[in-house]
C-alpha cells in the first residue's frame, strides 16, 4: 500500500483549507450545542478556527472512553479520488486534533474493500451508491464489513460531455453511437476495477444503446480528466465518467450528465462511511466521530477547489 499523497499534506495546509468551508459544522453536530452554535456562515476564519478547537476538546472530554492501543491509528482508504481525498483530509485533521494519527493509503475499491473485511483496513469514507451495489451486496450485506453513517447526500455518477457534444445532440446514452465517428468509439473512464467501469463494460457486453463495438479506456482519475481537457481544447467529440462533487464540474465548461443510464448507475445518490466489522465497539471514541462526520456537496467541492487552487503551496 502506498501513500496517497506525493509529498505528505501538513496538518496546518490541510486545516487552512477545511477552516474556509463554514459547514464544517456538521462535523460536530451531536456536541453541545452551546458550541457548535459558534460555528455559522460568515464566520471569520478566526473565530471558526477557535469554535472548531473548542469543540475538537468538547469532543475529547465527552468521548474519554477506554480504548485499545491499536484504536490510536486509524487506517483509512483512498482510491485516488478527488472527492475522497477531501474527506480524507478532513478526517484526518480532526482525528489529528484529537490526538489519534491517520494513516491513508491509496486502493484500488476492490482491494479497499478486502482490507476492510480481512481487517486490515479501518475505514472507507467512499462507499458511493448505488455504484457501488455491487460491492455492497458482497461485503456489506453479508456483514463482513459495516455501513456506519451515510456522509454526504445528492452525489450524480455517470457519463458526462461538455457543451458543444450536448448543443449537437447528444443527450442520452441512446444518443451516443449516432456519432460513433466522432467519438472514435471510446469512452474514457476512471481506474481498473472501479464500479462504473464495471457497469460500463456490461454496457458494452450487453451491446446496450448499440454500444458493443465500443471500447472503454481505464485510466486515473487525473488521466481521465487530462485526456478530456485535451479534447475540449480541440472540440473534439469525448465522452466520460462524471460525478458530483468534484471541480470538473466548474473546470470544464458546460458539462451535462447525460440521461438513459439509470438502470446502471441510478439517479442521485449518496456516499456513506464503511468500517472493517466491530470497529466501532473496539474504538468507540472513533466510532462516534465517524457516525457524526457529515458534509454537504457545496463543501466538498469548496475544498476540492482550494486544494486544486494551493495544491503547490501544500
Amino acid at each position: 500500500m502506498t501513500s496517497h499523497w506525493s509529498t505528505p499534506v501538513s496538518s496546518t495546509c490541510a486545516t487552512t483549507l477545511i477552516w474556509t468551508i463554514w459547514s464544517v459544522r456538521h462535523v460536530f453536530r451531536n456536541l453541545d450545542p452551546a458550541h457548535t452554535k459558534k460555528i455559522k456562515r460568515g464566520t471569520s476564519m478566526k473565530k471558526l478556527s477557535t469554535a472548531v478547537a473548542v469543540a475538537v476538546m468538547t469532543f475529547g472530554s465527552l468521548a474519554a472512553q477506554a480504548e485499545d492501543a491499536s484504536c490510536s491509528t486509524v487506517k483509512m482508504a483512498d482510491p485516488g479520488w478527488s472527492d475522497i481525498g477531501a474527506t480524507n483530509a478532513i478526517a484526518s485533521v480532526v482525528l489529528e486534533g484529537l490526538g489519534y494519527k491517520a494513516k491513508v493509503d491509496t486502493l484500488a475499491v476492490p482491494i479497499a474493500y478486502g482490507g476492510l473485511k480481512d481487517g486490515k483496513l479501518d475505514v472507507f469514507l467512499g462507499n458511493w451508491m448505488p455504484a457501488q451495489q455491487g460491492f455492497y451486496d458482497k461485503f456489506v450485506a453479508t456483514g463482513d464489513v459495516t455501513q456506519l453513517a451515510r456522509n454526504l447526500e445528492g452525489t450524480e455518477f455517470t457519463l458526462a460531455v461538455p457543451d458543444y457534444v450536448w448543443d449537437a445532440g447528444v443527450h442520452d446514452f441512446a444518443d451516443l453511437n449516432k456519432f460513433a465517428d466522432k467519438f472514435d468509439q471510446k469512452i474514457y473512464g476512471i481506474g481498473s476495477g472501479a464500479p462504473a467501469n464495471l457497469s460500463l463494460q456490461e454496457i458494452i457486453k450487453k451491446n446496450e444503446f448499440d454500444l458493443g463495438k465500443w471500447k472503454l479506456v481505464e485510466s486515473s482519475e487525473t488521466a481521465m480528466l487530462a485526456e478530456v481537457n485535451r479534447n475540449v481544447k480541440r472540440k473534439a467529440f469525448v465522452v466520460f465518467l462524471g460525478w458530483t462533487p468534484h471541480p470538473m464540474n466548474v473546470q470544464i465548461k458546460g458539462m451535462h450528465y447525460l440521461k438513459g443510464g439509470e438502470k446502471y448507475f441510478g439517479d442521485t445518490g449518496s456516499v456513506f462511511t464503511l468500517t472493517r466489522k466491530g470497529y466501532a465497539q473496539a474504538c468507540p471514541n472513533v466510532g462516534k466521530l465517524l457516525t457524526n462526520l457529515s458534509f454537504t456537496l457545496d463543501m466538498e467541492n469548496s475544498i476540492m477547489a482550494e486544494v486544486a487552487k494551493n495544491r503547490a503551496a501544500c
